[in-house]
């Protein structure tokens, strides 16, 4: 089962991060709060996957820098920006950037949980996305050289006949390593075996409505 999510708050304010730390708590949340946005890098390696709560001015390292310091380290926790001293070009960059949301302080608890619960439920949906397609390029990645070959034209609705051609073998291990590839990447249908290929980034686009399964 995985773990919680815990808001990462990352404030230079002591008396913001402890009212805003204490309203979390009691609304259900682990917290772990951050005087600087220094102090949340060197601890990140350690730090359980969350949300990040980020002050936009700050000491040192303000929270803008912050968010393009986790893009270099390809760290995708959503971010939700706030900040006493916001304007609209701030908030804009921030949001271009990846933030998910941009809110000015004070900010109400309801408001607050909101941006959190939106913020959590899209990263969860994008990382259950990415996981699906971890998997499937997994499955790809099983396939031989020449099953490889196989597959590529046959997504592109090339029948065995053309393939075994442009191949220099015969129709009948075409067939052999179509079924092959069929069990590897665990589908039933040549529709399955197409959208496996675009979600990859095999095919830019769908075959045409006319394309057939050749068998």
């Amino acid at each position: 089962m995985a773990a919680a999510p815990v808001i990462h708050v990352v404030d230079d304010d002591a008396s913001f991060r402890t009212a805003i730390s204490r309203l979390l708590k009691i609304s259900g949340y682990e917290v772990t709060d951050y005087e600087s946005a220094s102090s949340f890098l060197r601890a990140l390696g350690n730090a359980k996957p969350g949300c990040i709560l980020l002050d936009v001015k700050m000491p040192d390292l303000g929270g803008l820098q912050l968010q393009d310091e986790l893009a270099k380290l390809s760290h995708s926790w959503p971010i939700i920006f706030m900040t006493g001293h916001g304007d609209i070009p701030m908030s804009v960059r921030a949001i271009k950037a990846g933030a998910e949301d941009f809110l000015s302080k004070p900010v109400s608890r309801e408001t607050l949980l909101e941006a959190i619960e939106r913020a959590l439920a899209r990263h969860a949906a994008m990382q259950h996305k990415q996981d699906q397609l971890d998997s499937l390029k997994s499955l790809v990645s099983t396939l031989t050289a020449r099953e490889a070959e196989v597959f590529a034209l046959m997504v592109r609705g090339r029948p065995n006949k053309q393939i075994a051609h442009l191949l220099g073998t015969s129709e009948r291990t075409v067939k052999a390593h179509r079924h092959v590839v069929m069990q590897k990447l665990q589908v039933q249908s040549f529709a399955e075996a197409v959208s496996i290929a675009e979600r990859v980034g095999l095919l830019v686009s769908s075959p045409s409505p006319d394309t057939k399964d050749a068998s």
